[in-house]
């Protein structure tokens, strides 16, 4: 057993498979209790937050002897989410092409402009290219902040096209008038569903 102190870009997929583990296997141990309850997505978390590992268990299965026996793996590969947006409406059906660790992916945003793709769960960078308007965007994988920290709320804006020049209030007083909320520049609960939920996560 052993707590594990999260780098950037880290996250609940990338630690398991680093260490032999499913992701619900960690993320839903009791010591990772508080951990979950503070940062809900167990793909976003901070730098500095702790991890707890479990010691592994070593399974025993009754088989006959002198015999071949094949034992599955089991893995879960983590899944990439992103959603495109022109003038704070979805880019639907937007010819893509996905490069993660050298793997090629294609596809096309859905109605509401996601775009959903199952990838390695230790893949940490990778490009997304639009295929109709040679758009290309870099893309750092694991590195978002929690919403609640002021970097991950300033991440998500700026995602958003509010930049407030560099200073969250600005930004979020600016998301605030574009949804009709009250205009503090304050990161309040309303302004945090509100931006959880224009940005996907």
């Amino acid at each position: 057993m052993a707590d594990y102190e999260v780098q950037q870009g880290d996250c609940i997929s990338s630690i398991s498979a680093e260490r032999g583990f499913l992701p619900e296997t960690i993320w839903n141990h009791a010591n990772n209790f508080a951990l979950k309850q503070k940062r809900k997505d167990p793909n976003v978390l901070f730098a500095g937050d702790i991890v707890f590992i479990p010691d592994k268990e070593i399974k025993e299965i009754a088989s006959a002897t002198d015999q071949r026996h094949k034992f599955k793996l089991k893995s879960a590969p983590a899944k990439l989410k992103l959603r495109l947006l022109r003038d704070d409406k979805p880019r639907a059906d937007e010819k893509y092409q996905l490069i993660i660790d050298g793997r090629v992916l294609e596809g096309s945003t859905d109605g509401d402009g996601w775009i959903e793709q199952a990838i390695s769960p230790n893949a940490q960078t990778g490009t997304l290219r639009l295929l109709d308007t040679d758009e290309e965007y870099p893309l750092n994988l694991g590195h978002l902040n929690p919403i609640d920290e002021p970097t991950g709320a300033m991440e998500r804006l700026k995602s958003l096209g509010f930049t407030g020049d560099g200073e969250l209030p600005g930004a979020l007083a600016a998301f605030q008038k574009s949804k009709k909320l009250a205009v503090s520049g304050n990161l309040d609960q309303a302004t945090k569903d509100a931006l959880k939920a224009a940005y996907g996560s």
